[in-house]
C-alpha cells in the first residue's frame, strides 16, 4: 500500500485537479491489518465494547470478513458510544464519539488515504493535525507575522461549535472535488450518517463529524481548507491594500491585518462567508483588537493603561518589549488552562491521596513533565514557575489528610521535595527557532 500512496502522492502533486477515481481498493487485508497494529492499545471501547486485544485474537478471520463487506458494499460502522468531557472551568460537557475498533482500523486507513491526496492541497497557513507541523510551529509564524510584518490588528475569531455543525452535503460536495471513487465516498458518507448510542438508543447525526473518531481531524481540514483558508488566501488578501495573514490550527485561528477597516471588513464578511456553510461565529468569544507596535500608543490614546489580549492555543499573547525596548509579542498559559489543570489535579489528588508516595509523585512528576513540553516556551517560564508552585502547595494540602493528624509541616514538606524533587522549569521551545520546514512560508 505505502508504494501506491506514493504514487498517489505524486500524481496529486502534479495535479491539484485531478479527480481520482480508484482508491477503496487500498482497504485490503494487508493496510487494515498494518491500521490494527498501529493503533494504541487500552483506548475505550464503542458499543460492543471490543477491545483491539479481543479483536486481535482472530485477527486474520476478521478482517478478511471486513474485507469481504467493504467489497460487498454491505459494510456500516456501528453507530459511536456518545460520552461527554467536561470543558475547562465550565458546567457545560463536550460530546465525544468513541467507535468500535474495527470501525477505527476503517477509518484510519481512509485517513491515511485522504492524507496523501490533501497534503499536497493544504495550504501554509493550516497547522493542525498534519505531518511534521504542531502548535508551537503555529506560535512560532504567528509572532513572525506579528512583529516582522506591519500587523496592527488581530482579528480573534472563534467558530461556535464547528465539529458539531459540519454541514454533510457540502463536505461531500468538498471530497468530490477530488475523489471521484463511489465506494471510497459511499464509506465516508457511512461515517458521517452513522449515528451515535446514548442511553440505550440510536440517535441520527444530520450535521458534524464524527468527533473522537480518528478521520474527524482531517475531514475538518478538507472542510475549512475550502470553507476558510482557500477563500481568505484567493479573495480576503487579493482586496486588501495592507497586510493580511491567516494562522489556523483546526478550527482555530487568528486573522493579522495591517488596516483597520480591513479588518472589520473581513470580519463582516467572515460571518457571510460561514453562514453559507450553515456555521457561525461566537460573537462573545470574537473580537478586533489593536495588537502590534502601536497597540500601546493606541491603548493610551484610549485612556488604557495597557493594549488587549487575546489567546490562542491556550497562551494569552500580549504586547511587550524586548531589553532593548523594541516592540515584542510575549505569550504566557491562559488563565483558563492554569485553572483546569489544577482543578484535574486537585480532583485527582482527592481520590488518590492514600495511595503510596511513590505513585502520587511518579504521576505528578510526569505531568509536569508533559505540562512543560507544551508551555515552556520563551517568555512563559515564569507562569511556569508559578504553575509549579501551586502543584506543590496542592500536594502539601492533600497529603496533609492522608490521616486525622497532620503530617507535614513546611520543613518538612521541603525536606519531602528534596526526596521526591519535582521536575524543574526550563525553556523547551525557542520561538524565535524557525525549523527549516516552516522557513519557506516566510
Amino acid at each position: 500500500m505505502e508504494t501506491k500512496l506514493l504514487r498517489i502522492v505524486e500524481l496529486a502533486k502534479a495535479d491539484p485537479k485531478m479527480k481520482f477515481t480508484s482508491l477503496a481498493h487500498l482497504l485490503n487485508e494487508q493496510s487494515l491489518i498494518r491500521c490494527h497494529h498501529e493503533l494504541p492499545n487500552k483506548k475505550a471501547t464503542g458499543v460492543n465494547g471490543t477491545t483491539k486485544e479481543q479483536y486481535g485474537e482472530n485477527l486474520k478471520e476478521n478482517i478478511k470478513d471486513l474485507v469481504s463487506r467493504l467489497k460487498s458494499k454491505s459494510y456500516r460502522p456501528v453507530p459511536v458510544r456518545r460520552m461527554y468531557i467536561p470543558k475547562l472551568n465550565s458546567n457545560k460537557k463536550r460530546p465525544l464519539g468513541i467507535p468500535e475498533h474495527e470501525d477505527k482500523i476503517v477509518q484510519r486507513s481512509v485517513t491515511k488515504i485522504l492524507n496523501t491526496i490533501y497534503e499536497n492541497d493544504f495550504l501554509d497557513c493550516s497547522f493542525g493535525f498534519r505531518p511534521n507541523r504542531n502548535c508551537h510551529d503555529a506560535l512560532k509564524i504567528l509572532n513572525h507575522y506579528i512583529e516582522k510584518r506591519s500587523i496592527n490588528y488581530v482579528v480573534d475569531v472563534d467558530i461556535k461549535g464547528f465539529f458539531d455543525n459540519v454541514d454533510h452535503a457540502w463536505m461531500m460536495e468538498f471530497l468530490k472535488l477530488r475523489i471521484a471513487d463511489p465506494n471510497l465516498l459511499r464509506i465516508i458518507g457511512r461515517f458521517l450518517k452513522g449515528g451515535y448510542m446514548e442511553d440505550g438508543k440510536k440517535h441520527k447525526t444530520e450535521f458534524g463529524t464524527p468527533q473522537g473518531g480518528v478521520i474527524s481531524p482531517v475531514l475538518a481540514n478538507i472542510y475549512l481548507h475550502y470553507v476558510l483558508d482557500l477563500w481568505f488566501e484567493k479573495r480576503v488578501r487579493k482586496q486588501c491594500k495592507g497586510q493580511a495573514f491567516i494562522v489556523r490550527y483546526a478550527d482555530d485561528f487568528v486573522c493579522c491585518f495591517q488596516s483597520k477597516s480591513e479588518a472589520q471588513q473581513f470580519f463582516q464578511s467572515l460571518k457571510l462567508r460561514l453562514k453559507k456553510f450553515n456555521l457561525e461565529i461566537a460573537e462573545d468569544k470574537t473580537k478586533i483588537i489593536p495588537f502590534g507596535k502601536f497597540a500601546e500608543k493606541e491603548a493610551k490614546r484610549k485612556g488604557n493603561s495597557k493594549p488587549e489580549t487575546f489567546d490562542f492555543l491556550g497562551f494569552t499573547h500580549y504586547c511587550g518589549k524586548s531589553r532593548q525596548g523594541k516592540f515584542r509579542v510575549k505569550r504566557k498559559t491562559s488563565r483558563k488552562k492554569v485553572q483546569g489543570k489544577l482543578k484535574e489535579s486537585k480532583e485527582w489528588l482527592k481520590v488518590n491521596r492514600n495511595k503510596g508516595i511513590h505513585i502520587i509523585m511518579d504521576r505528578f512528576r510526569r505531568s509536569l513533565i508533559g505540562y512543560y513540553n507544551y508551555y515552556c516556551i520563551t517568555d512563559n517560564t515564569q507562569s511556569v514557575n508559578k504553575f509549579r508552585d501551586k502543584i506543590g502547595n496542592l500536594l502539601f494540602k492533600w497529603l496533609n489528610r492522608r490521616s486525622q493528624r497532620k503530617s507535614f509541616t513546611w520543613d518538612k514538606f521541603r525536606l519531602f521535595l528534596n526526596k521526591y524533587p519535582l521536575p524543574y522549569v526550563r525553556v523547551k521551545v525557542n520561538i524565535y527557532d524557525l525549523r527549516k520546514e516552516i522557513n519557506y512560508i516566510l
